[in-house]
């Protein structure tokens, strides 16, 4: 009896590894994102508010947010495929910075290889939930495969209000002002901007992985 414990064990820890694989190869993926949409978000970070207008061109290589804060100012930040990215304003201050980042824009699979989580109500949608290297979490209607909901790590949270399959900005719009190209007049934003933003590279650059 003792002498066939060992085998009786051995072939529970392959059953389990077996199912395990199955469930794992049955998991749902997540849905890439169109190549151009745009989408009105509403933005959540420990109580302090704010609306991101955000138009996605994988297409033409350029991503587009504009930002604005509750009872506060707009800053645009626009970035190209290339890592060019300014964030400026287009207020009486002129205020612009550009910088040189690492990555270009999101992929449009840059949710590959993101680990599934199962399925949870948000915001009064069933969502499948996916986890991306410990620093996102992304929740999709399990019925449209529309993006309802993604958390930072830091427990920024973005809901999606509007999701336009196709819409395209008109491409004047997509060139930052003559001042961002001064730099005598670049100034530096608001800490919660700077903050924001910075928050948005290492999104990029993980999500990248």
């Amino acid at each position: 009896m003792a002498s066939t414990q060992p085998s009786t064990l051995i072939v529970l820890i392959l059953v389990l590894t077996t199912a395990a694989q199955i469930a794992a190869a049955n998991d749902p993926i997540p849905a890439p994102w169109p190549h151009q949409f745009h989408a009105l978000m509403f933005m959540n970070y420990s109580g302090d508010l704010s609306m991101i207008d955000l138009w996605y061109d994988w297409t033409n290589g350029r991503n587009f947010n504009i930002i604005q804060e509750q009872l506060g100012g707009i800053t645009y930040d626009l970035e190209w495929n290339n890592g060019t990215s300014f964030f400026y304003t287009l207020d009486h201050s002129k205020s612009c910075r550009s910088a040189q980042l690492q990555v270009g824009i999101l992929r449009p699979n840059w949710l590959d290889g993101a680990k599934y989580l199962g399925q949870k109500h948000v915001n009064g949608f069933l969502c499948n939930v996916w986890e991306k290297v410990d620093f996102i979490w992304y929740y999709e209607d399990v019925a449209t495969k529309r993006p309802v909901q993604w958390i930072f790590y830091t427990g920024r949270e973005a809901h999606v209000m509007t999701y336009e399959v196709g819409a395209v900005l008109e491409d004047e719009k997509w060139q930052a002002p003559v001042y961002c190209f001064d730099k005598a007049k670049k100034k530096k934003k608001s800490l919660s901007i700077e903050g924001a933003l910075r928050e948005f590279k290492g999104y990029k650059e993980k999500a990248a992985l």
